[in-house]
């Protein structure tokens, strides 16, 4: 990985793993989990347009017969990713959110497997074994020893999903459009379904806290639109593999970040399962680039 597709990569991790515990902050301060969504991608999709009228962006429309594809991953990757994540941290802390969508590679790899059709080696079935035991761990530390599944860790779950599909199929896509201009493709259409959620965002805002305000514009400006655009440009630039190694470092630093910020810590049960979850996909990685 080169050292420009590093710095972008880590650029990326960081705002994305302080995402986290802005969206707990904006949900503690008094925004509901739906005006929060729309909130900050409304800002987004602000910052996005103000890019297209530039007259240096040379920003035109989707190619019709790319426009589907693009409607599917915004709606996967934006939309439904960030309804998980929002709603679901009303009942899980930022710190074990962000070790759930770290596991995201384990699903990804089920998708390419079940769905691509593409072949995977024993030891990438021990590795996906391995990673499920992690979200195992994950989810009772969650859950206070018992294994039941709230509706947080499901909707979390759901989001990490909805995020793999995002990043299993919008390959193809990166070969065709200038990153940013993709990026803004998906932010426009993902906000679309979100705007179910904007009445009463206004008085919302009057009424919210300072601090979740600012936790709001922040997501709006860094994780939702400046770390898209830098995670785009570092897949173009970047080996795909190496840069998507980058996502082991976002669980920890959003709980670091949490901790600090929140004062919010998960339990030492959840943080073992996110552990043994994230460490199964470096092994395979290792195993794999061996064995070639």
């Amino acid at each position: 990985m080169n050292k420009r597709a590093f710095l972008l990569a880590f650029i990326t991790v960081l705002f994305w793993g302080s995402g986290f515990a802005a969206t707990r902050a904006g949900l503690l301060g008094g925004l509901n989990a739906g005006h929060l969504m729309v909130y900050r991608y409304l800002i987004a999709s602000f910052l996005f347009l103000v890019y297209a009228i530039y007259p240096g962006s040379n920003l035109k429309l989707p190619n019709r017969k790319d426009l589907m594809l693009i409607i599917f991953l915004s709606f996967f990757g934006i939309s439904l990713y960030h309804f998980g994540v929002t709603f679901g941290q009303l009942t899980i802390n930022a710190g074990t959110t962000s070790m759930i969508v770290g596991s995201a590679p384990i699903f990804t790899t089920l998708i390419a497997v079940f769905i691509l059709k593409e072949s995977m080696k024993w030891y990438g079935w021990v590795g996906l074994a391995v990673g499920f035991i992690g979200v195992t761990f994950i989810t009772l530390g969650s859950s206070g020893g018992s294994f039941s599944l709230s509706t947080g860790l499901l909707l979390v779950f759901f989001a990490t999903i909805s995020t793999s599909f995002f990043f299993v199929f919008q390959k193809p896509l990166l070969g065709k459009y200038h990153p940013v201009h993709l990026v803004a493709y998906f932010t426009w259409a993902g906000t679309i379904p979100m705007l179910l959620f904007a009445p009463g965002l206004w008085d919302a805002i009057q009424s919210a806290t300072l601090e979740a305000n600012l936790a709001a514009i922040f997501m709006g400006i860094f994780p939702a639109a400046i770390s898209y655009v830098t995670w785009a440009i570092a897949l173009s630039i970047g080996n795909v593999s190496s840069v998507s190694s980058m996502l082991y470092l976002e669980p920890p630093i959003a709980i670091i970040i949490a901790w600090i910020w929140l004062k919010e810590l998960p339990s030492i049960l959840s943080m073992i399962g996110g552990f043994i979850a994230i460490s199964s996909v470096a092994i395979v990685n290792i195993i794999g680039r061996r064995k070639q």
